[in-house]
């Protein structure tokens, strides 16, 4: 499988941060999107930004801009869509998403979804993470394993399938994957590898992440 294109997700609305783009608070040297960026680049052919709005806010990463395709932001599975939109004018067969404002998500994470991939004529798969002994979580699977959906590598083969899905109201990632045969790749790594910053709380942290990383 040649290298997929990248998306980052950056349409939601950041509610608990107060509104306004998450992926541009600073973390580091820079912001929580420069972070991302810096991870997600190396690993995949090309990279383009799902963010709504003025697109100018973002002209200085050098980026495409993808708007999504359907109003009202239903959720990530339409970030999922404008990615696969822009991968097919791209002549590409794959994308692997990322959320904007998880800024140290593993390495491996196109690697080792690309390879749980192999001989699914329809690649489709979901970053994984096991759970732990006290968490309770909505996005657990069957297999017991807490599914992370807005890291995922989907095929660009399914992108009218999909629309069509999200225009007869269907919102929850899983059971859209679910339907096509979607796979899980299992990130056993020590910490949170996805750990996402959605309040000023998790913000800090992620400061103090950066600082043990140096």
């Amino acid at each position: 499988m040649t290298r997929p294109l990248g998306v980052i997700l950056a349409g939601g609305l950041a509610t608990r941060m107060g509104g306004g783009d998450k992926g541009l608070l600073p973390l580091g040297e820079g912001t929580i999107l420069d972070q991302v960026i810096a991870r997600l680049g190396p690993q995949v052919s090309g990279l383009a930004l799902n963010a709504n709005g003025h697109p100018a806010r973002f002209a200085h990463l050098g980026l495409p801009v993808l708007p999504d395709p359907m109003p009202d932001f239903p959720g990530p599975l339409v970030g999922v869509l404008a990615g696969l939109d822009w991968a097919a004018t791209e002549g590409a067969d794959t994308i692997v998403t990322v959320a904007a404002d998880t800024p140290f998500f593993p390495e491996t994470l196109v690697a080792h979804l690309t390879d749980t991939a192999q001989d699914m004529p329809h690649p489709l798969v979901l970053a994984a993470t096991p759970r732990g002994d006290d968490e309770k979580t909505k996005s657990m699977s069957r297999s017991g394993l807490i599914r992370h959906p807005t890291f995922g590598l989907w095929p660009v083969a399914l992108r009218d399938d999909l629309r069509a899905a999200l225009q007869d109201g269907l919102r929850k990632v899983v059971i859209w994957t679910e339907k096509h045969g979607g796979r899980e790749a299992l990130f056993d790594i020590p910490g949170d590898p996805f750990f996402n910053v959605n309040t000023p709380d998790d913000l800090a942290q992620a400061q103090e992440l950066m600082k043990d990383r140096k």
